[in-house]
Parts: structure tokens; sequence; C-alpha cells
């Protein structure tokens, strides 16, 4: 059990070695912090602003105090209640443009406070890994499976421990390192961890037993199945291997379900940039894990605005998003994250002559689909194709590719609406509103994301590349339903989800308004199969016409 505490803790020490009273321990630490970077963190229904004159990411955010001392007149901003809480980029040069910063932060703004004295921090050296191994090992007492009261009550017992950590960081820059720091030490995290060799005593027993329900909790915590081409990827992997107490930290987080205090503790620290790439990489060791999390949760609105919290701040920045696609594979963890979430709740298509069709779409009746479990995933794979060369990436891989479509074709017929000739329906059942809102954000959101980034003949490449994987997966589609051409009990019944014909009619004309692409080289020359791409999307209209005409009649 972590104790109560106060937050008097003496942390620094005078030039001679005596302990200064903590108000005065405070001012002297302060006054060498030399941060460039705002950082204020903020949980939901904090009144924040939004520049997009000023902004790179379109996520970035700003406080009020630094909003009002930025020079933002005559921009395009507005203010904003925050639905799953933020924090402010003010002085973050990978958000937003330098023109925007108040007169406090950036990297100009940087004050010449000195050189701290080498023994002012050695005491907030030597105790931070021992504070935050305390907070770890609490934590480890406190994972009871299936008992989320026995966790929440775990949170509250820790609220003061976890303040006094808080108090440390609003320090400044100076404690804040040391925190990092000893988040970050591989070295320290194996030390504190190692059982003493003489295991008899108190401190090994316990010592033991932590690390017994530390193994437990890890393999209580499973990620999707992979393909076999990403079975080597860190993120994917099925046994976690922690090296910091930052990673072990992040899967507590993950397994505790975001409790607010710890994620504002993590991203309070995110001005220190060497943290912020290592809460972001453990952040993504941990992703796939968080998928399993949203469809088992029983709050899942609080859950995902709470992973949004943190992920934004994340992946908003570009450098840093397109490092981990590189090294971690982020764009591939993300999709199959996705494909995970959906591929547990397909049920047999009935469009068509439903005994001979035998492809599979998500059941919209399901919680996943009711309940939005999905909008965190497709929240942060939108952000992060919203940067360019993290899109065309995405673009340039044939497995992504073929993963995605795959992924799409889910959606594809899904939410079969059969005609009603006897009676009037006065209300649409809830799983119609949740398959439109489901093709919008997991589909169209990001088709959206990455036809932006292709704007001329230097990108026509990439366009033809999704084409290519488009028009191979309707193939597939068309093959496993059997659709050979219309047949009478079509004219009872319709999808208006067709995502695959969504995508190549949007890439084909982006192509051939702006990229140089002949609709002859994409499409196939059969009449017949030219007729059978035409039909679904036809058919749609022409429900929607006779859906107006009997919506006329009632009124």
């Amino acid at each position: 059990m972590v104790e109560e505490g106060t937050n008097n803790t003496i942390i620094a020490f005078n030039a001679n070695g005596n302990a200064l009273d903590t108000t005065k321990g405070n001012r002297i630490v302060q006054a060498y912090d030399n941060a460039t970077t705002c950082g204020l963190v903020w949980t939901p229904n904090f009144v924040a602003y939004r520049c997009r004159t000023c902004g790179i990411s379109p996520c970035m955010s700003l406080c009020t105090e630094c909003f009002k001392k930025g020079n933002h007149h005559q921009h395009d901003f507005n203010m904003f209640l925050s639905q799953a809480g933020g924090a402010c980029d003010c002085g973050d040069t990978s958000v937003m443009k330098e023109t925007g910063f108040c007169d406090r932060h950036g990297p100009n703004k940087v004050s010449s406070k000195g050189n701290a004295p080498t023994d002012l921090m050695c005491v907030a050296e030597a105790m931070m890994p021992r504070i935050i191994l305390r907070l770890i090992q609490h934590l480890r007492e406190n994972c009871e499976e299936n008992m989320p009261e026995s966790r929440k009550w775990a949170i509250q017992k820790a609220d003061a421990f976890i303040c006094m950590l808080l108090d440390f960081n609003n320090m400044g820059g100076l404690m804040r390192r040391v925190m990092t720091s000893a988040l970050t030490n591989p070295t320290k995290y194996k030390i504190l961890n190692e059982i003493p060799e003489n295991q008899e005593s108190e401190y090994a027993q316990y010592l033991c037993d932590s690390k017994r329900i530390y193994e437990e909790a890890l393999k209580s915590l499973p990620n999707p199945r992979p393909c076999e081409e990403l079975r080597d990827c860190p993120p994917l992997q099925e046994n976690l291997v922690h090296k910091t107490f930052l990673e072990e930290l992040v899967f507590w987080t993950v397994k505790f379900e975001f409790p607010q205090k710890v994620v504002c503790l993590l991203l309070n620290m995110l001005p220190d940039p060497d943290y912020k790439e290592a809460l972001t990489r453990a952040f993504v060791l941990h992703y796939s894990r968080i998928s399993i999390m949203l469809e088992n949760s029983i709050d899942p609105d609080t859950l995902s605005n709470r992973v949004v919290h943190v992920s934004v701040q994340l992946f908003s920045n570009e450098s840093l998003a397109l490092r981990m696609t590189d090294q971690l594979n982020l764009l591939h963890v993300m999709v199959v994250s996705l494909k995970s979430m959906m591929s547990k709740i397909l049920i047999k298509n009935t469009l068509h002559d439903k005994d001979n069709n035998f492809h599979y779409v998500v059941d919209c009746a399901q919680p996943v689909m009711k309940d939005h479990c999905y909008w965190p995933l497709v929240s942060d794979l939108n952000n992060v194709l919203s940067h360019r060369p993290v899109a065309l990436k995405f673009m340039a891989d044939d497995t992504l590719l073929e993963m995605w479509f795959d992924f799409l074709a889910m959606f594809q017929g899904m939410n079969v609406n059969k005609r009603e000739l006897d009676e009037h329906i006065e209300f649409e059942p809830n799983t119609y509103y949740a398959a439109f809102s489901a093709e919008l954000e997991a589909s169209a959101y990001p088709m959206w994301a990455l036809v932006t980034h292709l704007t001329g003949e230097s990108t026509a490449h990439l366009t033809r590349r999704v084409l290519s994987a488009c028009i191979r997966e309707w193939y597939e589609w068309l093959e496993v339903t059997n659709y050979k051409g219309p047949i009478v009990d079509d004219s009872m019944q319709v999808s208006f989800h067709l995502p695959l014909h969504r995508y190549l009619a949007v890439f084909l004309c982006q192509g051939v308004a702006k990229q140089g692409i002949r609709v002859e080289e994409i499409l196939p020359s059969s009449d017949a199969i030219l007729t059978l791409l035409i039909m679904h999307p036809l058919r749609v209209q022409v429900s929607r016409g006779q859906v107006l005409v009997v919506d006329l009649n009632y009124m």
C-alpha cells in the first residue's frame, strides 16, 4: 500500500549539504527552470483554443493564457470545450508555427539562468527511482483480475502519492529531468527489481511475490494474433518485455484502464523531448493490447476519451510518428488492431442469394459498433495519416494496403435493409446509425486523409497502387458473394455501405483530375465486369429515391 505521505518532502540540498525547507528548495530548483514549452495538461470539459493558421498538426491546442499572450489577431481560430482532455502545445515547433508562440515559450525564449550546482539534485536523483518503484509495487499489489472496483480503490489510495509526483514535476525542467531519467533508465529498473541474494529476508520475499504478480498480470493482457509477416514486430509479439519503469507504468496504465491521475502524470512530463519519445515508444508497444481493453471495458466511452487524451499528444508530432512507423511498424499495428476488433463480430452477409453468399460483415448490433469502441483507433490512424510522409509510406506498402482493404471488406454490404411493404417504419433501429457512423469514421475519414496527399503526378504511382489493391479486393468480394448480376430478390433489399466502391471512385477521380491517370488504364475493359461494377452504386441510388418517395407519401 502506498503511504498517504505529504507534499512537503525535502528534495533539495544546499552547497554545504544541508537540507533546504520545501518552500525555499522549490524556489531554488525553479530558478534553474529553462523549459521552452508550456505542456499544461487538462482533463475533459476544459476550455482551450485551436488556431488553424498557426497549427502544423490539426490536433494542436493552446491553453487560454498562452493563446491570449500569442499573436493570433485575424487568425482562423476557435475556442472549444475539450472532450477527451489535452495539453498545451505552445513552444512545440513540431506542432505549431513559432509565430503563434506566447512571449514565454519557444526555442528562442530560453533564458540564461546558468547551470545548477552539481549537488543540488543529488538527493532527488537517489530517491526518485525508489519513489517510482513504490508506485509500481502498489499497482502490482492491487491488480486483481475482474475486480475494477479494487483497481479503482487502489488508484484512490495512491492519490496523495501521485499528487506528490505531480508537484515534483511542477517544480520545472530541472526536477522533471530527474523524474524522466529515473523512468527511462533501464539499469535502475533492472537493479531495483533484482531479488537480493538473501532470499529469506522479508524484503526478498516481498520482491518475489511482487514479481510473480507482475508476471501473471502480463499473461492476462493478450494482444491480437498478427499475420505471419508481422510476427517479429515488437508491439505484436505475444510476450511483453519491459526494460524501464516507464514501460511498466504504461502497462499498468492500460491494465487499470487509464486512471485520470496517472494519465496526467504521464502527460505532464512531455516537455522533456527524450521522455516524449520514450513514452511514445512505450505506448506503441502496448497499443494492440489497448484495443483488447476497449472491446471488454464496461465503460468504453470514458476509456476511449482517456486513450485519445494520451495518443493525440504523441501522434500529432510528425517526426515522432514517422520514427514509430519506421522502427515499430506503427501503421501495421494500428490496422492489425482494427482488423482484430472487427473480426470478432462478423456475421454471414445476407445480400443477394444468402445461401450462396460466403462473405462475412460486421454485426452492427454488437457493443463494439453501438458503443463506438473502435473510435480511438480510427482517431489515431487519422491523426498519423495527416502527416504526409506517414501517409505516403502507407500507400507505398503493399502489405498494408492488402490488410486495409481486407478490413474495409468487412463493411462492404453490411446492415442489409429490406423493403417494408405493409407498415411504415417510424423509427430506424440502432444498427442503422451504428453502420453509417462506422463507415464514415473507419472508412471515409482515413480515405480523405490519404487522398489529400495525392496532389500531383509525382504521387500518381501511389494512386495506382491504391486502386490496384482496391480492385483486387473488389474482385474477391464478387467471388465470395457469388454475384453474377441482378436477381429478382435484390429488388427488396439493399446495403448502403460500399466502401470499396467509394475508394475506387474517389481515388480514380483524384488520379484523373490531378495526376494524369487515364480511366482506361485502371478500369477493366470488359463490359460485363463494368456492368457488375456499377450495379451496386446504382441500386443505392434507386433505393434512395424509393425512400424519399415513401417519406413524402407519409407526410
